[in-house]
């Protein structure tokens, strides 16, 4: 489908639009109605076509930038660029996707994931953090694995929420993928209870940190 048009896209996006998804949605803070489900396949009848991704992206609609961050080359996008994105991207959904699928895949992910970490924003330093997380688990060489622990214990408990959240992943996964670490961070959790009661549903972890290691493991040892 190469040649389609901005205007053409945001028509189908529009035909997708349900005012039930909309409502749930906007419940977590993003902005669209569209289904998940028929936007990946809408994408992937596009295929990739970074310079309709880069329009799409320009027009500012919450499901347009969605579908712009899964038809996009990741590694197209200059270090100031992804940058700007991220300060722009304030729907969750977008933010994490962002974070997700793009920032992770560039060559510009190391740099950007230390600028973000100690950015006064805590939105941009949310992201920070979860590209933190994800070192940890696949490329912790060179990470002062106790010294994100004690930013973790200092800062986590009175974090806004987004930033808390990616801290508590990052302290979970320290707990769970470093063995000598483990103690530290369930103590840390346990001390801190960020999440302790949230909701969790039948089947699913709940996100306290000491739960969220001791089942990560238990299922692995298990394996």
């Amino acid at each position: 489908m190469a040649g389609t048009t901005v205007a053409e896209v945001r028509a189908e996006l529009a035909a997708l639009d349900d005012p039930k998804a909309r409502a749930v949605n906007e419940k977590h803070g993003d902005d669209h109605g569209a289904n998940l489900g028929k936007l990946r396949a809408l994408a992937k009848r596009l295929k990739t076509q970074q310079e309709l991704a880069v329009e799409l992206w320009a027009t500012g609609d919450t499901a347009a930038r969605l579908l712009a961050l899964l038809i996009c080359r990741p590694k197209a996008f200059g270090r100031d660029e992804l940058d700007a994105m991220l300060r722009e991207a304030r729907a969750p959904k977008v933010h994490d996707w962002l974070v997700n699928y793009v920032v992770k895949k560039s060559p510009h992910a190391e740099e950007l994931r230390l600028s973000w970490s100690a950015d006064p924003d805590p939105v941009v330093a949310s992201a920070g953090w979860a590209l933190t997380t994800e070192r940890v688990a696949k490329k912790p060489e060179g990470l002062d694995l106790a010294g994100l622990l004690n930013v973790i214990e200092a800062q986590m408990k009175d974090a806004p929420d987004r930033l808390q959240w990616a801290m508590n992943h990052c302290l979970a996964q320290i707990g769970i993928e470093h063995p000598e670490h483990r103690a530290r961070a369930i103590g840390i959790g346990e001390r801190l209870e960020v999440l302790k009661d949230y909701p969790t549903s039948p089947g699913c972890t709940s996100p306290f940190a000491p739960v969220w290691i001791a089942e990560l493991v238990r299922r692995r040892e298990g394996a």
